[in-house]
């Protein structure tokens, strides 16, 4: 079977993750994988130093019929049975493909948990008679899909997943060497990108209101790259948290900061299944998460690997990291079922198992 990755920005966030673990689990004993693109980035080297051919295919707007009709060329070119795509606009261009090649199959995934403004709301409606499957990462994402125009019939909840084995493998880190950080001193990561959505603000203030709830030492440390990130600079600088919270960058080492981290504090506000909590789950990182959007298909009864917070109350969030900080025995009951949860539910095996049920369906 011969599968089309379709992704308008190669870059290396969550989606792009996404691509290319499915890639390395079903290529090639079940699928022959290509990827097409607009912007370029790091996916897209990572991709052809595997070997999968990757193609260029300028994208200025969901309705771009130039796109839809070289995208058609392609699929006819090297036989491609199915398009899967991640957003909206490359999802439309795939659909649109179909009137020039329409025996080809487009799987959407939905990374977003946001409702579409009205007009988008109508193309949909129209978009989704041409839509062979859609994926849905979390359970709220469906609802709002359905919401936002889409056929509830073809709508199908497939949580992401890592590699429970690869994860849990335990390696000595860099991380408290390289930035002089003793053992004794507790290290909260989060490793977002620095955008509105993703609540640096809000961490900031946390970090502030739990400096003055505890004598134990603590170090923020804040992982990522993006627009807001000299914004959240100057926030730490105005609030005197400069010795307290680290910035590192982009980092490439992800596993790496995790095994030198004592906590992962996710902190966004809006979150669709976030890839980051999950890796750190199965990393053996205790994770504090906003509860909103997928996080609670995460965090919850059934699971019990973290503890979810209110977005945007950082006196009742600093107490939650407090409470954790003091006791270790929580630390590694949280650790414990970490473990099982991504290999009960987030397992990569078993998520690539069920998109290629989605690619293999029937109509």
């Amino acid at each position: 079977m011969n599968i089309l990755y379709l992704l308008n920005h190669a870059g290396k966030a969550g989606t792009e993750r996404y691509v290319q673990t499915l890639i390395e689990e079903l290529c090639p004993a079940k699928i022959n994988a290509f990827f097409a693109y607009n912007e370029d980035g790091l996916l897209r080297e990572t991709l052809e130093a595997k070997g999968i051919k990757t193609f260029r295919i300028a994208m200025k707007h969901p309705f771009d019929l130039a796109a839809a009709l070289k995208l058609s060329k392609l699929c006819k070119e090297y036989h491609i049975d199915l398009i899967h795509t991640h957003y909206l606009r490359e999802n439309y261009i795939a659909l649109l493909s179909r009137l020039f090649n329409p025996k080809v199959r487009v799987v959407y995934t939905n990374h977003f948990i946001m409702e579409n403004p009205r007009s988008i709301r109508f193309f949909n409606r129209i978009m989704t008679r041409l839509q062979f499957r859609i994926i849905a990462v979390c359970n709220k994402g469906k609802d709002m899909l359905i919401k936002n125009g889409n056929k509830g019939s073809i709508i199908k909840v497939i949580f992401n997943g890592v590699d429970p084995e690869g994860w849990r493998k335990q390696e000595p880190s860099t991380l408290r060497k390289e930035l002089g950080i003793d053992d004794g001193t507790f290290v909260i990561l989060c490793a977002s990108r620095f955008a509105h959505d993703k609540g640096h603000a809000y961490l900031v203030d946390t970090m502030k209101a739990l400096k003055s709830m505890t004598s134990i030492p603590f170090k923020c440390i804040l992982a990522g790259d993006g627009p807001l990130l000299e914004q959240t600079k100057k926030k730490v600088e105005d609030l005197n948290l400069t010795s307290d919270i680290v910035f590192i960058g982009f980092r490439p080492d992800i596993k790496n900061l995790f095994n030198g981290s004592d906590l992962y504090f996710n902190a966004s506000e809006h979150e669709a299944l976030s890839f980051l909590i999950v890796e750190a789950l199965a990393s053996g990182l205790p994770v504090v998460a906003t509860d909103m959007g997928g996080n609670r298909d995460i965090i919850n009864e059934e699971t019990q690997c973290g503890v979810l917070v209110e977005y945007n109350n950082p006196t009742s969030t600093a107490q939650t990291i407090k409470v954790l900080m003091e006791d270790r025995s929580r630390l590694d009951e949280l650790r414990e079922k970490a473990y099982r949860a991504v290999e009960n539910r987030f397992n990569i095996h078993k998520v690539a198992e069920a998109t290629y049920g989605v690619y293999t369906a029937e109509k």
